[in-house]
């Protein structure tokens, strides 16, 4: 009872924060943009425009105004859902949002289910045998995909499977001949619900290489961890006394030490998802 008045506590703070974090966030997006180098009229007319037109862009922008009136009007903006339009082509920012991101969030969930099942299983394989090859070969797999810039490896994937093999398409998320599934955006999804297996094929191929090159950067996170915390799990005193029940190794690890040593995996999974779908964007660019 005392550990879930504990943990409603503690959630209620964090929720109690979380307005206070997001203000701050806000805060300095809103400041980082204005100290940042570059004038975004110039961005939108160029340099050359004429300074009549600059200065209707200014003020349709709201550029004129104090720095304390564009920052409520940004706050006030937010509150509102309304982003505003990007410079390029003047469409709202929510639309671009709603159109672009349900490619990155498929593109992160298969690349987090794929990491899973791959990290996971190269770091239960050495268990058997700690300081085995299987451990090792864990291990530096572990270190050496952690270790990987996420841009290196997506233009080395590209340029080989894609570019000399010809095996892959070099990106797009569908084949340019076909008309994609209509419904959430979600190509897989979508097509799955149609039945539509030409489109599926078309959606899993163009999937393959930066959900694949994104399971591979992640996959590595996994290994390590599952390492790790199964290794002090299966070191503890509820283990040992398991097998002196007669109980046998894989009884131990399968019933005692493997769920154990998943829920900071699960964690690290979570804590990841934010910064997956950043390494989603880099891949996808």
């Amino acid at each position: 009872m005392a550990r879930a008045r504990a943990l409603l506590r503690y959630s209620a703070t964090r929720l109690g924060l979380a307005p206070v974090m997001l203000w701050l966030i806000a805060t300095l997006v809103f400041l980082l943009l204005r100290v940042a180098p570059g004038d975004p009229v110039d961005a939108v007319l160029g340099s050359r425009a004429p300074a009549a037109a600059k200065a209707a862009m200014r003020a349709r922008l709201g550029l004129d105004q104090s720095l304390l009136d564009q920052y409520l009007d940004y706050l006030r903006g937010l509150v509102q859902g309304d982003l505003g339009q990007g410079l390029i082509n003047q469409e709202p920012v929510s639309s671009i949002i709603s159109r672009t991101l349900p490619a990155s969030l498929e593109l992160s969930v298969v690349a987090l289910v794929v990491a899973a099942v791959v990290g996971l299983s190269v770091g239960f394989s050495g268990i058997a045998r700690p300081e085995g090859k299987l451990d090792l070969a864990g291990r530096l797999y572990g270190l050496g995909t952690y270790a990987l810039p996420p841009f290196w490896v997506a233009m080395l994937v590209q340029l080989l499977f894609a570019v000399s093999l010809g095996w892959l398409p070099v990106g797009g998320r569908f084949p340019p001949s076909l008309m994609p599934p209509q419904g959430s955006g979600f190509y897989l999804m979508d097509s799955l619900v149609a039945l539509d297996w030409t489109a599926l094929r078309g959606t899993i191929r163009h999937l393959v290489l930066p959900a694949g090159t994104l399971a591979l950067l992640l996959s590595g996170t996994f290994t390590t961890a599952l390492r790790l915390n199964l290794r002090r799990t299966l070191r503890g005193d509820y283990v040992e006394a398991a097998r002196s029940r007669g109980l046998s190794e894989t009884q131990v690890v399968l019933r005692h030490g493997l769920p154990n040593a998943l829920l900071p995996v699960l964690t690290i999974a979570g804590i990841t998802v934010a910064s997956l779908i950043g390494g989603a964007l880099l891949i996808e660019v």
